[in-house]
């Protein structure tokens, strides 16, 4: 019950990470382009990882590193790409629907059925994100599906697929390689496609070493990919990738704080009480294991 608490901890504080970065990425995108930002940031934070855990690796977990450091990539791509094409709330909804496919997906590939507690605790917390993300308008559910709204949706896909992957893995074979493998393998695919970008998508090489990028890719690389993916692998080995997902669903909620902080933006009342909703969805989860794990030790103690 302790290791499971300071895991869920430690994702609690990746997610803070996570959400108070959008902002500064946002603005970094303005001078350097999106495939460039991501070989950078994944190449730090890959040279850190290797110096830090090379004594340790071991070579049973390297292709379920690269699977994963695949997905991660994929899932970074897809997001960036369909924010440029398609309305930040839309994007920030459609991401978010990794949450309640984690469960889904955990059934499907891994046999691992979520409990009631669990579903309810998902269900609620995505739909505070609908409330958070989607403008109040009709027009904001009822527009077209653009090409942006389709690439976000499949960035959905691929992260509830890493998050299921890692947590199986991390448990089974070791944090520590899973963690390095795969940023490593996000660093080349970063690295390779700064050269196709060109070609297959038409993205002109932008680059200019402004205070904001250099310290985009330093926060990013170190806390945002290496700190945070590593402690990320640690945690699922004591939790859920039910509960992993639901954690993460803090995000936009830490996104909209640290941008009224920065920005003065203001939170709508309907905004708020989506943040409320993902507040309650968690604590619905977090109660109902922690009163079950209690009657179990008792029991055990009997």
């Amino acid at each position: 019950m302790k290791d499971r608490s300071r895991a869920e901890l430690a994702l609690a504080g990746v997610t803070i990470i996570w959400g108070s970065t959008f902002v500064l990425v946002k603005s970094a995108l303005a001078d350097v382009s999106t495939y460039l930002f991501l070989a950078l940031r994944f190449t730090l934070a890959a040279l850190a990882l290797y110096f830090i855990y090379r004594g340790v690796l071991k070579r049973k977990a390297v292709w379920p590193g690269i699977g994963a450091g695949c997905l991660l990539f994929a899932a970074y791509v897809c997001q960036t790409l369909g924010l440029e094409l398609t309305t930040p709330s839309k994007s920030a909804f459609l991401t978010g629907l990794s949450i309640p496919m984690v469960p889904l997906l955990s059934s499907l590939v891994y046999r691992i059925r979520p409990r009631f507690s669990e579903i309810a605790g998902i269900l609620i917390a995505s739909f505070g994100m609908a409330l958070m993300a989607l403008p109040s308008g009709a027009s904001g559910l009822s527009s077209s599906i653009s090409r942006g709204d389709f690439l976000s949706f499949l960035c959905a896909v691929i992260f509830a697929l890493h998050i299921v992957v890692v947590s199986h893995y991390s448990q089974a074979m070791g944090f520590q390689t899973v963690a390095v493998i795969q940023v490593v393998a996000a660093a080349v695919l970063g690295m390779g496609s700064v050269f196709l970008a060109g070609p297959l998508h038409s993205e002109t090489l932008r680059f200019q070493p402004t205070t904001g990028v250099v310290a985009a890719v330093l926060i990013t690389g170190l806390l945002g990919t290496a700190l945070a993916f590593t402690t990320m692998a640690w945690a699922q080995k004591y939790t859920t990738a039910t509960r992993s997902a639901l954690i993460f669903s803090l995000e936009p909620v830490v996104a909209w704080f640290t941008s009224w902080i920065l920005t003065g933006e203001t939170l709508p009342m309907r905004a708020r009480a989506g943040a409320g909703l993902i507040l309650a969805g968690i604590l619905l989860v977090e109660v109902r294991f922690s009163r079950n794990e209690t009657i179990v030790s008792t029991q055990a103690s009997l």
